[in-house]
């Protein structure tokens, strides 16, 4: 079997010191191509030193993430939005980009101005987009709305109900990202997965984040996506193989990669 980790941070510094162990486990677990979405200019170039490590393997979106939309917002959209433009060949997504009010609303309209602007280039330039949403449901599908039809993507770090994935879906051209949050007890997610088609899931980790258990605290890595994967062919009852084949086909199609 062989899988795509459609969404995972691995050039953050939390894999510093074991880094090529972590790529060499991925591998091992069939994991063999991911895909690293931006935060903001920090991080900028560990992610590119990583993809051009692993060229052909891996992928990048650019976007600037909304819990780095600050005081110099505008910045580091323009940093995200020319490097899109100078070096489209790098790119196969725009993202991640959204809304996320969990943490402060002290930037929620700029947020929404910056999540605006990349969805109008992304629609421009042919590119999905890689959403983050959090807390902030109603304004993400009042600002999509407008783009209906003219936009693919993935709601990445899905945790919402059925209704909220009918709406998703309903957009037309959006996948959902299910990842490590299916595996937790007594998880929501779990039987809203159960009704989602296997045509609109693509697999993530978001490692460093949000690992799957039994390994729940600890940090996340590509290598864990088998377990996310028969966790979907458990709530779904089907086998894991034609879970990592349908995910891995609509990650293709989706990134065209």
């Amino acid at each position: 079997m062989r899988f795509i980790d459609t969404h995972t941070h691995l050039y953050d510094e939390a894999f510093d010191s074991d880094r090529q162990q972590v790529m060499q486990r991925s591998e091992d677990q069939g994991v063999d191509r991911w895909v690293f979405p931006a935060i903001d200019s920090s991080s900028f170039a560990a992610q590119l030193a990583l993809y051009e490590q692993y060229g052909g393997r891996a992928f990048m979106g650019m976007g600037l993430h909304p819990t780095s939309v600050a005081q110099n917002w505008q910045d580091e959209l323009d940093f995200a939005l020319n490097e899109l433009k100078a070096h489209p060949e790098r790119y196969v997504a725009v993202g991640e980009i959204g809304l996320d009010y969990y943490w402060s609303r002290d930037f929620a309209q700029q947020q929404r101005q910056v999540l605006k602007a990349q969805l109008e280039y992304a629609s421009k330039a042919g590119l999905p987009v890689i959403i983050h949403e959090r807390n902030a449901t109603a304004d993400m599908m009042e600002i999509m709305q407008p783009f209906k039809g003219r936009l693919t993507g993935v709601f990445h770090a899905f945790t919402g109900s059925v209704e909220t994935y009918r709406r998703i879906a309903a957009l037309t051209g959006f996948k959902v990202g299910i990842g490590g949050v299916v595996t937790f007890k007594n998880a929501g997610i779990a039987k809203t997965v159960s009704q989602i088609p296997l045509e609109d899931i693509v697999l993530e980790t978001d490692s460093p984040y949000l690992t799957p258990a039994p390994f729940r605290g600890k940090r996340n890595e590509s290598g864990y996506i088998p377990l996310i994967a028969a966790k979907v062919a458990e709530v779904k009852g089907i086998d894991i193989k034609e879970v990592a084949e349908a995910t891995t086909e609509n990650a293709e199609k989706l990134f065209k990669i």
